[in-house]
């Protein structure tokens, strides 16, 4: 069989320890700090080109510095308290002291953008800036820090795909390859973090890159954001087909793991959570055509 072998590579970037406590810098932080910095600089980039914009910039330097203290907030709370919800409320409702531990891994994409949204609404009612042009402008910036996350998720080898023969699978070590290794092969998987990474990160940045820079789209609010809400949607719900469920959706009678299903049809949890933004992002775009026509 061929197949590659995991990389050497450790989840913590260096570790010090002062006064008998550890303090650790992982990649998963690493990508969260510079994402949001990436996402920053986009955001800067196109405010102060004025050519893009039809009535000016929806906002300032300075209304930019403090959004992203908001973004911050929405994207921790949200992230952490959707992975709570969404995916394993019965274990927190037990052990709620858990939820607060989050250098111990847990964070919800889906709970992270719905934290995002609400800093955004709660911002944008503060400051009087329009809806649309801030959403199109938190789009542009998401990609960047999907791209590191997946990869940092890589690095961390969690969330694994499912089990495959192809040349590029990996053997991911720790429960990965606990899960389905016999005597004789080890446990191959799909490196589906590099697949989220390539098409959430890559390929849906690249678009959303031109969109704003050499297209006029920003000329019409709300077209980037619904490109982004329908491209990670779909793009989520394509790489659903080859990442590992969560293990409390498995059952001998439900082995794809799924959240919902009848007669062994049906879907993942992040399957059913990427429909909305799917749908969501078709009414934006088709909103923002139509009202450029008129």
């Amino acid at each position: 069989m061929t197949y590659i072998t995991f990389p050497n590579l450790s989840p913590e970037i260096f570790s010090i320890s002062l006064f008998g406590i550890t303090f650790a810098l992982r990649w998963y932080a690493l990508a969260y700090i510079a994402g949001l910095l990436i996402g920053w600089r986009l955001v800067l980039r196109a405010l102060r080109a004025p050519g893009l914009w039809a009535d000016g910039a929806p906002l300032s330097s300075e209304q930019l510095d403090r959004l992203l203290t908001w973004i911050i907030f929405g994207v921790v709370l949200g992230g952490r308290l959707g992975f709570v919800l969404f995916y394993h409320p019965a274990w927190y409702i037990m052990h709620p002291g858990d939820i607060l531990k989050v250098w111990e891994g847990g964070m919800s994409f889906h709970g992270g953008f719905l934290g995002v949204v609400a800093a955004a609404l709660i911002f944008c009612k503060r400051e009087k800036i329009p809806l649309l042009p801030m959403a199109d402008l938190l789009a542009l910036a998401a990609p960047a820090g999907l791209l590191l996350g997946r990869i940092a998720n890589f690095i961390n080898a969690e969330l694994w795909g499912r089990q495959t023969t192809m040349p590029w699978g990996v053997a991911f070590p720790g429960d990965a390859a606990q899960a389905c290794a016999t005597a004789d092969l080890p446990c191959i998987r799909h490196p589906s973090q590099l697949y989220e990474a390539g098409l959430e990160g890559l390929l849906l940045g690249a678009l959303l890159l031109f969109l704003a820079f050499r297209s006029p789209a920003f000329r019409r609010p709300g077209l980037i954001a619904g490109t982004f809400f329908a491209g990670y949607g779909l793009s989520r719900f394509i790489v659903e087909f080859f990442r590992q469920p969560d293990a409390q959706f498995i059952s001998e009678g439900n082995p794809l793991g799924l959240a919902f299903h009848i007669s062994g049809w049906g879907l993942t949890m992040g399957q059913i959570l990427s429909l909305p933004m799917i749908l969501v992002g078709l009414a934006f775009i088709l909103r923002a055509r139509r009202r450029h026509s008129a």
